[in-house]
């Protein structure tokens, strides 16, 4: 997991970079569809051959793996899907919005648009408009992320971590290194 994690965005500007996130945050918002689900971190040909939904099997999601690794007086909030509303004037220090694709495999995963589904970039908006963020995406390829690069501080793709939401955290809190590498550019449209 730590291994294949590739960073896209790092900060608004190369002067001001959001990761490694601060583990002695006062107050983190953890949000996303993908934060809290094992099933959609595993992806298709794992559990089923459709994949599951949910934590049904043994592992960490990356929200538990968040509550392990920061300070004990850090707050972590979870939202699923947070309003505008929510999200302003409760002191968060940043948020962490975890979003991506369900579980698919083979022709079911077939995508014309390969849009971040599933709610995925009413999230970020909402969120990433108000507070600093990272926005990791979970897929098992490159989605359009170009309406939102302007809103994020920082950018993840994660692809399907597995079970070990883990790797995941050890990567973004700066305990190791980014070393995965496209093999092409990241495509600005379909």
């Amino acid at each position: 997991v730590r291994k294949s994690m590739v960073l896209l965005k790092n900060g608004k500007s190369m002067n001001n970079p959001l990761l490694p996130l601060d583990k002695n945050a006062s107050k983190i918002l953890v949000a996303g569809t993908h934060s809290d689900n094992i099933g959609y971190q595993c992806g298709g040909w794992t559990l089923e051959w459709q994949g599951l939904s949910g934590n049904s099997t043994i592992g960490t999601t990356i929200l538990e793996a968040i509550k392990l690794v920061v300070s004990p007086s850090t707050k972590v909030v979870y939202q699923k899907n947070p309003d505008v509303d929510y999200v302003k004037g409760q002191g968060f220090s940043y948020a962490i919005v975890v979003v991506g694709e369900p579980p698919y495999a083979e022709y079911f995963g077939d995508n014309l648009n390969l849009t971040i589904p599933l709610g995925g970039g009413d999230t970020i908006k909402n969120i990433c408009g108000s507070l600093k963020c990272l926005v990791i995406l979970i897929s098992g390829r490159p989605l359009v992320i170009k309406p939102y690069l302007p809103l994020v501080d920082a950018f993840v793709a994660a692809w399907l971590p597995g079970t070990e939401g883990q790797g995941v955290t050890d990567v973004i809190f700066g305990d190791y290194g980014f070393q995965g590498k496209l093999p092409r550019t990241w495509f600005k449209s379909v």
